[in-house]
């Protein structure tokens, strides 16, 4: 990519959703970080700009994003963002269902060399979103997801930062292969899709459970079952934005702007204060991932 600056990807919308954009909660007192999102997909009624999102989140206490690559070329806008704005960090990786496309291309090495080489920049922490996803990948074409994976867990090691695990119904495997291969030091379960035992087992090997607006959808009385039983030095929180808008806005657009929707909701459902949640998670991210302003 020539200048990752002018890289965007638009975000499927048939006609069906609502994509204005949800109006702004109010701020919170104490300030924390978006660990996850995906600030290259364009989408709402009203596109904005890197810049724009940043400043939109920083109005409400959110004064800092991990911005995740899936492919080469988004992964290389992440990096980009990161060299470009003090309040993004970045995180690269061929994500799983990517993996096998790279594959049967012929392209896979090449592409996790272009990842290493990402990963060398100092304002990327992170591997991710990397892991195993046996929904909408083909049982033939899992191989790939295992090779990769194991190369980016790797690849983590290689550079001492830390990975970001994409689980999609294949929470054993993922489990089991960070045993077999040896998980790195900073691992988390972006956007945690486990139930209570999982995340008693995850957060017991030192692992952070990252979690997104969707431990608000009322069918997801899973995650708050695993909420409920991690350590509060274990909890990272999400947009994985432009997806899973928390309640009440399910469905419209996502930005970090709307992290204080998810974290309120998750210490109320804790029976914390809001505060005391924020502080912590703010210390558990820069923990994971180093300071935003070196």
């Amino acid at each position: 990519m020539s200048d990752p600056s002018n890289y965007v990807r638009e975000r499927h919308n048939d006609g069906s959703r609502d994509v204005r954009w949800p109006a702004a909660p109010d701020p919170l007192a104490v300030v924390l970080y978006d660990n996850h999102c995906h600030l290259e997909i364009a989408d709402g009624d009203e596109p904005r700009t890197l810049g724009e999102q940043l400043d939109r989140a920083a109005e409400v206490g959110v004064i800092g994003v991990v911005q995740a690559g899936g492919d080469i070329e988004s992964s290389q806008w992440s990096a980009w963002a990161a060299q470009s704005d003090p309040r993004v960090l970045a995180a690269v990786a061929i994500h799983p269902n990517e993996a096998p496309v790279y594959a049967e291309a012929g392209r896979l090495d090449e592409a996790l060399e272009a990842i290493d080489a990402l990963a060398a920049q100092p304002r990327v922490r992170a591997i991710g979103e990397t892991g195993l996803d046996f929904f909408r990948t083909e049982p033939e074409r899992l191989p790939a997801q295992f090779e990769s994976f194991e190369a980016h867990i790797a690849l983590a090691k290689k550079h001492d930062i830390a990975m970001q695990i994409h689980d999609r119904d294949a929470h054993d495997a993922v489990l089991e292969t960070l045993e077999r291969v040896g998980a790195p030091e900073r691992t988390v379960f972006h956007c945690f899709s486990g139930d209570a035992e999982m995340a008693r087992y995850s957060a017991h090997r030192g692992y952070y459970l990252s979690f997104a607006g969707n431990v608000t959808f009322k069918n997801a009385q899973n995650l708050r079952d695993a909420l409920a039983v991690t350590p509060l030095e274990r909890i990272l929180v999400e947009t994985d934005a432009p997806f899973l808008t928390p309640t009440p806005h399910r469905g419209r657009p996502n930005a970090p702007y709307l992290i204080p929707v998810t974290v309120r909701f998750m210490a109320a459902e804790l029976g914390v204060d809001v505060n005391e949640l924020c502080a912590q998670i703010a210390v558990n991210t820069i923990d994971v991932y180093g300071s935003f302003s070196q």
